[in-house]
């Protein structure tokens, strides 16, 4: 009997392994101590064994951090991304109340398909998310490198290299810098 296996994205990137428990645990104890405010031995104990546990039991099953890069620079790509983000959420935000209010309604709304570079999971759900949550421009279906988007303007002749360019790439290449 001949087994096909069907190859995803996620499948074709690296495993969860102690790798993923260490991030897991680094971020679980992050939190703990966010929402606890405390640096109390006890408390500090029990986080530790909350996020060892919680590492140690579901590193298998979240694939989802493979995708991160912990580089000494990651920081500043991150903040470089939220502040790119911020800076294009005023804008969009600004561009759509123009249109709305604007009498004659200037809008020419298309489904426009770009491609992404950022080869894990979370860095294409962070792209897809950031595209969305831009209003103006809403991630419709996510396919191994290629992202399909409605544009509430589309340009005329907007091919896809133009269409990336114009929408994801100012994202992409801040989010490169600590998602694979």
């Amino acid at each position: 009997m001949d087994q096909q296996t069907e190859t995803t994205p996620a499948a074709a990137g690296p495993k969860p392994g102690w790798n993923n428990a260490a991030r897991l645990f680094a971020l679980s104890f992050l939190l703990w101590l966010l929402l606890t405010g405390s640096l109390a031995p006890a408390e500090l104990a029990a986080g530790l064994l909350v996020a060892a546990a919680a590492a140690t039991l579901s590193h298998p099953r979240i694939t989802l951090l493979t995708g991160l890069r912990l580089t000494p620079a990651a920081p500043l790509h991150l903040l470089a991304y939220l502040g790119v983000f911020a800076a294009a959420l005023v804008r969009a935000n600004l561009d759509v109340a123009r249109r709305v209010l604007s009498p004659a309604l200037p809008i020419h709304p298309g489904v426009v398909q770009i491609r992404t570079g950022l080869r894990s999971e979370l860095g294409r759900l962070l792209l897809a998310n950031s595209i969305t949550l831009t209003p103006g421009t809403l991630t419709v279906d996510v396919e191994e490198d290629r992202l399909l988007v409605h544009w509430i303007s589309l340009p005329a002749g907007a091919d896809v290299e133009a269409a990336t360019r114009a929408i994801a790439e100012p994202f992409e290449r801040h989010l490169s810098g600590f998602l694979e």
